[in-house]
């Protein structure tokens, strides 16, 4: 075992403080990783202070980690000393189900081994997260990075990034799609320079109109103010496909009515209440609701290269772990543009 100092949560209602670790030692099928950055997702929020419920502490969270190999195991074949690699949601999964064979790990008959606030597949130890220094994760579950990219804005790929990319591929989005993107915030910022990418037309809806101009640099071909009724009648039956990246309470029938024939509107947030849905609006058109979670292994590797390749990264505010509690106030109020990223170098001073 080798002690790590880490950020936790002790209980739903304490602030995250220093708290050191204990990390397995590297198994012959294992990478050990100094953690350089770590992304704060919103889950990790929710998650540390117990608003879903089951939260286990204490907790280490992060699950948007980018770092470098310092050691590998004796049958490690993948990765070397020096790598660059990443870690995302989850650190194991139990590689036997449907799912698990597809390159679908998220979607693991068991359920995954999230990467903190779950446990190791002893089902005994507790996963800690990437608010630490280093972590131990087996080959097969870590990713490579590219040393072309802002490594800082490349951790919250490993989630908004993943998140975002994976329903637009399934679904087919490229050129020709005319695609809208609901909310311009950690996960919509990363839909908008994805869907560009993939050469769709895409429209960016946001109560916010001072979101315009962001949502224009980051890609977006238009943008419109969804408070604004005349402006979203025009927009009726006009969408092949829609991003819903919005987690606040909101109406899902104002935005199901811009799908086209055969239309798809897919979740990826969620609401803290479910949204009512009137099946004519769905029936009269053919219009598909769907939900995508994250993505898995082949399919984050998929989109880490294709990120590499168009020079996308998340726009971020890159913080020291001691404004860890800060920043969390700050994303709960959408004070943040768009994501925060903690700079580990802090935690060993």
């Amino acid at each position: 075992m080798t002690i790590t100092n880490a950020y936790a949560a002790i209980s739903a209602i304490s602030p995250l403080s220093l708290y050191p670790i204990e990390r397995r030692d590297t198994g012959i099928h294992d990478v050990q990783i100094e953690i350089l950055y770590c992304g704060i997702c919103h889950s990790d929020v929710h998650q540390a202070r117990n608003e879903w419920g089951g939260s286990k502490y204490p907790m280490v969270p992060g699950h948007e980690i980018v770092g470098k190999v310092t050691s590998v195991g004796a049958q490690v074949t993948k990765f070397k000393t020096g790598d660059l690699v990443g870690v995302g949601c989850f650190i194991d999964s139990c590689r036997t189900c449907h799912s698990c064979l597809a390159g679908e790990e998220q979607y693991c008959d068991q359920g995954m081994n999230s990467t903190y606030n779950s446990f190791e597949k002893d089902r005994v130890t507790l996963t800690q997260g990437g608010y630490s220094t280093g972590i131990v994760v087996d080959e097969n579950y870590v990713l490579r990075i590219s040393d072309k990219l802002h490594l800082p804005g490349v951790a919250p790929l490993l989630c908004a990034g993943i998140t975002t990319y994976s329903p637009l591929r399934f679904w087919k989005v490229g050129p020709g799609k005319r695609v809208a993107v609901i909310g311009l915030g950690g996960l919509g910022h990363m839909g908008v320079k994805i869907a560009s990418a993939m050469g769709a037309e895409v429209t960016v809806h946001s109560t916010h109109p001072a979101k315009e101009a962001d949502a224009r640099r980051m890609g977006a071909h238009h943008f419109v103010l969804s408070t604004d009724d005349a402006i979203m009648k025009t927009q009726r039956q006009h969408f092949d496909f829609i991003l819903n990246t919005v987690s606040a309470k909101h109406d899902y029938k104002r935005f199901l009515h811009l799908l086209a024939l055969n239309g798809t509107m897919v979740l990826v947030g969620v609401p803290p209440e479910a949204p009512p849905v009137a099946a004519n609006i769905l029936i009269g058109r053919r219009r598909t609701l769907a939900g995508s979670l994250i993505g898995g292994i082949r399919e984050t590797q998929e989109m880490l290269e294709f990120c590499a390749e168009h020079n996308i990264v998340s726009d971020v505010e890159i913080i020291p772990i001691q404004q860890v509690n800060e920043a969390y106030e700050r994303l709960i109020k959408a004070d943040v543009k768009y994501r925060f990223v903690i700079d580990l170098a802090s935690l060993k001073n």
